[in-house]
């Protein structure tokens, strides 16, 4: 673990680095302000002491200039006894905590335990987020910047949303995207397969049962829509939904209340819908699989989303993200791939769109050489 300490005084540098070395620590120093940010810039700390008071640029200023640096190392301030105020300010600034002087080898310690306890939650935490909510929209295309657009603009508003595209082209990350930029980003985001769920129980998915409503329902279920509440219901394939569930849910959208199956009483929700299909509902109306009124009631914005074989420019900028994510979950080193290789891949159709493209980037990964050539696209993806 690596330690930076940002002190004008000599005899506290020097005593902090000996107390923290002691324990096991590696420490810097840094005799003023500047000489601390420019440090900070170059190296990865791990916790950042920085006193207060100082000539040049004080502790606050170099607060203010590593948070504006985007640097999230917690910074814990030293501070006098006449500096408590500025402290607390520095605190509501985004230092982690502050130490008072004179220096306390358990204060100091311990801090050191928080501050590094928080920054692994912080990490932890982003982790997570990743495996939630999925990863970003990639590339650098003409359509997938217009795609972009659109979310930007729809997002912060409650409009239901319909997405449509193939199957493996990313309507779930337009989805989550819509979510994560609008004002419901802190509420629950809830996701529903639709076909996959089987017809007799996606009322009961949906809505919601009482206890004893049927024969397997031992207890009292809420049901997608009360989970979402406050935030956004993601209905995947909604173009194989039940007529029946398709009611149900048109009623919700009406009246913004429903009642559980097994129950008479309505049930207040406000939830914003976001649906997605590779279905044509429209042909799917004409053919009385899909009702209209629903359709319409969904379809407020509609999001069609480009297969992979029309932006064939974002497969280079696709293909180096999947090698970086599948070579950073098994633990190894990132492989390279030649230009030639990348040439390979753009000029094959892509049926399965980017679910096709990562398996394919997982199987050259395993079985290509290093780096992935010309010759193992032409072995393992083409032949």
């Amino acid at each position: 673990m690596k330690i930076l300490v940002i002190d004008d005084e000599r005899a506290i540098r020097g005593a902090m680095k000996e107390i923290l070395m002691d324990e096991g620590y590696d420490v810097d120093v840094a005799e003023d302000g500047a000489i601390g940010v420019q440090a900070a810039g170059k190296e990865k700390y791990d916790v950042i002491f920085c006193d207060i008071k100082m000539p040049n640029m004080e502790g606050t200023e170099v607060l203010d200039k590593l948070v504006a640096e985007g640097i999230e190392t917690p910074v814990v301030m030293i501070s006098g006894h006449a500096d408590i105020q500025t402290a607390v300010d520095c605190i509501k600034k985004g230092a982690f905590d502050f130490i008072q002087k004179p220096l306390d080898l358990n204060r100091i310690l311990i801090t050191v335990k928080n501050a590094t306890d928080k920054a692994n939650l912080v990490k932890d935490n982003k982790i997570l987020k990743k495996k939630v909510y999925g990863q970003e929209m990639i590339g650098s295309s003409a359509a997938l910047g217009h795609i972009r657009e659109i979310i930007a603009k729809v997002a912060p508003t409650d409009a239901r949303v319909l997405i449509t595209g193939s199957n493996g082209s990313g309507k779930e990350l337009v989805a989550r995207s819509l979510h994560q930029q609008s004002d419901r980003s802190q509420m629950p985001y809830i996701e529903v397969n639709c076909a996959a769920i089987p017809s007799e129980l996606i009322e009961s998915e949906l809505f919601g049962h009482e206890k004893g409503s049927f024969t397997s329902a031992i207890k009292q279920h809420k049901g997608k829509f009360e989970q979402a509440d406050g935030g956004t219901l993601f209905l995947d394939e909604i173009g194989d939904m039940s007529l029946p569930a398709q009611a149900k849910v048109l009623r919700v959208l009406q009246e913004k209340k429903l009642s559980r199956v097994g129950s008479d009483k309505d049930i207040e929700v406000n939830v914003r819908v976001i649906a997605a299909t590779n279905k044509d509902l429209r042909k799917e109306i004409g053919n009385g699989n899909f009702r209209e009124d629903l359709y319409h009631r969904l379809s407020v914005i509609l999001i069609k989303v480009p297969s992979l074989d029309e932006r064939k420019e974002d497969i280079p900028e696709l293909v180096q993200y999947f090698i970086g994510q599948i070579c950073s979950e098994s633990g190894k080193p990132e492989r390279e791939i030649s230009k030639d290789a990348v040439k390979l891949l753009q000029e094959k159709n892509w049926p399965g769109n980017i679910r096709e493209l990562r398996n394919v980037v997982e199987r050259l990964l395993i079985l290509g050489g290093t780096p992935i050539s010309a010759q193992d696209v032409k072995d393992y993806v083409i032949a």
